[in-house]
């Protein structure tokens, strides 16, 4: 065993179904007297709700959250914050809504009380990605990280089929690159094979019925565990082509995800098949099995039917390819555009 170093979860977790009526015990636990609460306008209705269920401390409510945190938007929603005298962030939803709640944290310096709806995993992290200028530009923090997140697993129930997939195929690409990155620890990796085992028990239970609880549990609990393991790691290839995709294509952030790791693994397979045995052990295979995972549970397997065109392709590998990042196997631009062009024909990895 290689040696290691590992500073502990930050985050504190209430994890269980029901738990979203703990919120306002959560919030006074952070000592937190004047909440600003946080959502896309889809889920407008679900922080009415929680402003509800906190009441009248509630000091403003801000649901212009959107994909992929453009920095005009993050500007416009401070504004709001430094003017309701809001001490604290409460955001519910997915990824957009986090990403933005972690924005205004860590340009405020408050604390966040986080509530996923999805299983895209960004909400145990220290990471931000933010798009300026048709570019999105990833940092990490300690200031970034939520100090609670509560997963509610009566929030996920009413989740569209569609965005269990995709979601999950996100929460699993965290759990991949957790595995092979250069600062994986034995703890982080059991995390990261747990999940594996989750989602390929689970998923399809919830796929078949969306309201199977036991198995919605497990999808979450699969999900917690991968984006634990995002949060202390260096991330890979897949996340760098990921954002690449999204911050200057504006491609869905879960839906890409799902369609590229299949991909990045069965590339990445070739140097660190040890690494990635859990994966195997769950699907198969860190490439094919992988991508016949998704295809059962009706993952979307194309980038040309998100909108990318087959000329993106040598714009985004040129991106891409600008600056390095740790990956278990050497990139060149040959390879990128290898795994653009197989992830937009939606071809199955080759073993």
């Amino acid at each position: 065993m290689r040696p290691f170093e590992f500073a502990g979860i930050a985050t504190r977790v209430v994890f269980g179904a029901g738990t979203l009526a703990q919120v306002s015990q959560e919030l006074e636990r952070l000592g937190a007297q004047r909440p600003f609460l946080l959502s896309t306008a889809h889920q407008a209705d679900a922080a009415e709700a929680l402003k509800a269920r906190i009441g009248d401390t509630v000091a403003g409510v801000y649901a212009g959250a959107v994909m992929h945190t453009p920095t005009d938007v993050t500007a416009d929603a401070l504004a709001a914050f430094h003017a309701s005298g809001a001490d604290c962030i409460v955001a519910i939803g997915g990824g957009s809504t986090i990403g933005l709640s972690k924005a205004l944290a860590t340009r405020t310096g408050a604390d966040q009380l986080v509530i996923p709806t999805t299983y895209a995993g960004s909400e145990m992290t220290d990471i931000l990605g933010e798009t300026q200028d048709g570019q999105k530009v990833t940092r990490r923090d300690p200031s970034i990280r939520p100090e609670t997140v509560i997963y509610d697993v009566d929030l996920t129930l009413t989740l569209p089929p569609q965005l269990t997939v995709t979601s999950a195929l996100n929460a699993i690409a965290h759990g991949v690159e957790a595995l092979y990155a250069p600062d994986a620890n034995p703890i982080l990796s059991l995390m990261a094979g747990e999940a594996m085992d989750a989602f390929a028990k689970a998923l399809p239970q919830v796929v078949a019925e969306p309201g199977d609880r036991d198995a919605r549990t497990q999808v979450l609990y699969g999900a917690w565990l991968c984006s634990t393991t995002l949060g202390y790691i260096s991330m890979g290839l897949h996340h760098k082509l990921a954002h690449v995709l999204g911050g200057s294509f504006g491609m869905p952030h879960a839906e890409t995800h799902a369609i590229l790791i299949p991909h990045v693994a069965a590339f990445n397979a070739q140097a660190a098949a040890q690494a990635l045995a859990p994966v195997t052990r769950a699907f198969g295979s860190a490439g094919g099995g992988l991508w016949d995972f998704a295809k059962a549970c009706g993952a979307p397997m194309r980038l040309s039917d998100l909108g990318l065109t087959r000329d993106d392709i040598a714009r985004a590998t040129a991106i891409a390819a600008e600056q390095p990042y740790a990956n278990p196997r050497a990139v060149t631009p040959d390879a990128i555009q290898g795994i653009l062009e197989a992830a937009w024909e939606g071809r199955r990895p080759a073993a």
